[in-house]
């Protein structure tokens, strides 16, 4: 008997391919899936399961992104720059809220007044005296969602201010005396004119006449661009403050128009006393202006670099 015996599957030994069958090369695969299509390799198949994860992660950070994105809009607001809407027109034409015309909507800059207190020739965004008889009627809301769309349109600059905003321009400063007017109908401060290109529509010279006032310190005189229709200092002289507002209770300098698109710019601060002439320095004369302009971003940069770290570490 022939110990000879005919071979078959068992005799294949694992890892070895029969004889003259071609052996798979690294990375070759030689599976082929039901329709004869070859698989994907491992590195591009997907992973149903870990999408889903990603997915479920993203909606369970989105609360939190949103409350950080809450947060950080209120303190770019509270303390940064505040987008306000202009519906009055007793800033024309500096700044357009005549009735039937697209109102201008300015950003209000605070860090310049964290360094010193606002000059003659600032725009000014501030929360008017009590005794201040609002340009502007504005319906309050009647529940907390509208309150907060409120919010966020008065945020944003595309809803009216509250009725105690009032945007003026400063004139005259704490210790100074103001008066109207000159031989030639100007305002005068501490007896020197005024240089107000910028005034439009002026009330009748007949109809100017105030003052003098000295102006208390810790206080402002501001007037409005558009003489014979701004309800100013001088239309308030009567009241507890002669007119004047107080420095506190300025929210900051208006110092860009962003809306309509064809009025885009910055809002300037000339020099209506000629205090730069003469060499006479204004209470902000002496501050960093690059430091004023950088704070915004230095601080911003600080405020977001935890969060980004946080984000990175958890991926």
């Amino acid at each position: 008997m022939s110990s000879h015996r005919p071979g078959g599957p068992a005799d294949v030994v694992s890892g070895d391919p029969p004889e003259g069958r071609h052996r798979p090369a690294a990375g070759e695969h030689a599976e082929a899936t039901g329709s004869g299509a070859p698989a994907r390799p491992w590195w591009r198949r997907r992973h149903p399961a870990h999408g889903e994860e990603r997915k479920g992660s993203l909606l369970r950070e989105l609360p939190v992104l949103l409350l950080i994105a809450f947060v950080l809009a209120l303190v770019v607001k509270t303390f940064f720059v505040q987008a306000f809407f202009i519906p009055s027109g007793s800033m024309e034409q500096t700044l357009h809220g005549c009735p039937g015309c697209t109102g201008d909507r300015v950003l209000v800059n605070k860090v310049p007044y964290w360094f010193h207190d606002p000059e003659p020739g600032d725009i000014v965004v501030f929360k008017g005296p009590d005794t201040w008889t609002p340009e502007v009627t504005v319906k309050e809301p009647s529940n907390w969602l509208s309150g907060a769309l409120l919010w966020l349109g008065r945020t944003v600059g595309v809803a009216p201010p509250s009725e105690d905003d009032f945007v003026k321009r400063v004139i005259a400063v704490g210790g100074q005396t103001v008066q109207c007017c000159d031989a030639q109908g100007r305002v005068t401060v501490d007896g020197k004119p005024l240089d107000e290109p910028y005034i439009f529509e002026n009330t009748p010279i007949e109809q100017r006449a105030f003052g003098p006032v000295t102006v208390p310190e810790g206080r402002l005189w501001v007037m409005g661009d558009h003489r014979s229709a701004s309800a100013d200092s001088k239309a308030h002289l009567g009241d507890k403050y002669s007119g004047t507002v107080g420095v506190d209770d300025v929210i900051g300098k208006a110092a860009l128009i962003v809306w309509p698109l064809n009025r885009f710019g910055l809002l300037d601060s000339p020099d209506i006393q000629g205090a730069d002439a003469a060499g006479i320095g204004g209470a902000g004369s002496g501050s960093p202006p690059v430091v004023a302009a950088a704070a915004p971003w230095a601080l911003g940069l600080a405020g977001t670099a935890p969060i980004a770290a946080w984000r990175r570490r958890r991926r």
